[in-house]
């Protein structure tokens, strides 16, 4: 999978901040060496704003990186200008979801745990839309459709010549609420069979019958990058659109957590049976 700008601006980061200590200098020291804010080089190693590629270059130097080194950095400094599909839409994206975009358009693979609805990537414009509706009752029938669309528009991940690998465990709860009326459900259900005989989609059901699990606290994904220090965990939430964590301590808890999600859950086929009954039942 090719490499995307927001990609290239956290590797970016991280390798400015491994260059940096591994030369022993403080951000102070070293931004006062190229002229830079103790506060602007922070911002480079963590990854927010827009960075300057000459100044790249020349911590490059005073770091005694080697050439190669230097110009890898350099080449992503430069690479992390380059704008994301959803930029040229007609109508802007709201701000809570430009980070998820970003992210997701480089990913090599998601983790996903849902408790309360299927899965952004795997569901039906209908029942998209119903969600939006119920979860976004002030937003006018124009921009719910507009939200529509891009969730439609991120699903075209699913079908790249080089997609991710996508690992759901959706509570069962999700299978069996009625979301947009029965006909909705059903075509969900219909369509949520079908995208998981993809080879790169792994589908599971979390049964009732489980009891307490990993995750009670709620749904969560793991976007995960080309290495596992740019993995980051979403939570989607109510107020402020999201919420990312990428420490290492957070990722290493998330993952374990949805391991244990995997090993809780039912087999792909037995996960299969279940959706199938669910639709006999709506």
């Amino acid at each position: 999978m090719a490499v995307g700008p927001t990609t290239r601006r956290r590797q970016l980061g991280a390798d400015l901040r491994r260059l940096r200590e591994r030369k022993g200098l403080t951000l102070e020291e070293a931004g006062a060496l190229v002229g830079i804010s103790k506060a602007t080089l922070s911002r480079y190693e963590r990854k927010e704003g827009a960075v300057k590629w000459p100044a790249v270059d020349a911590l490059c130097r005073q770091y005694d990186a080697t050439d190669a080194e230097r110009e890898a950095l350099v080449d992503l400094a430069k690479g992390a200008r380059i704008q994301g599909w959803w930029r040229s839409l007609a109508d802007p994206v709201p701000e809570s979801m430009n980070l998820m975009l970003t992210l997701e358009d480089e990913v090599t693979h998601e983790d996903h745990y849902a408790c309360m609805y299927i899965p952004g990537l795997l569901q039906t414009r209908d029942y998209a839309e119903a969600v939006h509706r119920a979860s976004e009752m002030r937003r006018s029938d124009k921009e719910v459709r507009h939200m529509v669309d891009i969730r439609m528009k991120r699903q075209e991940l699913l079908r790249r010549e080089d997609p991710p690998h996508i690992w759901a465990v959706i509570d069962e709860a999700a299978v069996r609420r009625r979301v947009g009326g029965a006909g909705v459900m059903c075509s969900q259900l219909e369509h949520l069979l079908s995208v998981g005989e993809l080879p790169h989609v792994t589908l599971q059901i979390l049964p009732f019958s489980t009891g307490a699990h990993a995750a009670a606290v709620g749904s969560f994904v793991v976007l995960g990058g080309p290495t596992p220090e740019l993995d980051v965990v979403f939570l989607d939430i109510l107020a402020g659109g999201g919420l990312f964590m990428e420490k290492p301590e957070e990722l290493a808890r998330y993952r374990l957590a949805f391991q244990y999600l995997s090993a809780q859950a039912l087999d792909v086929e037995a996960s299969r049976a279940l959706i199938r009954q669910a639709f006999k039942e709506s």
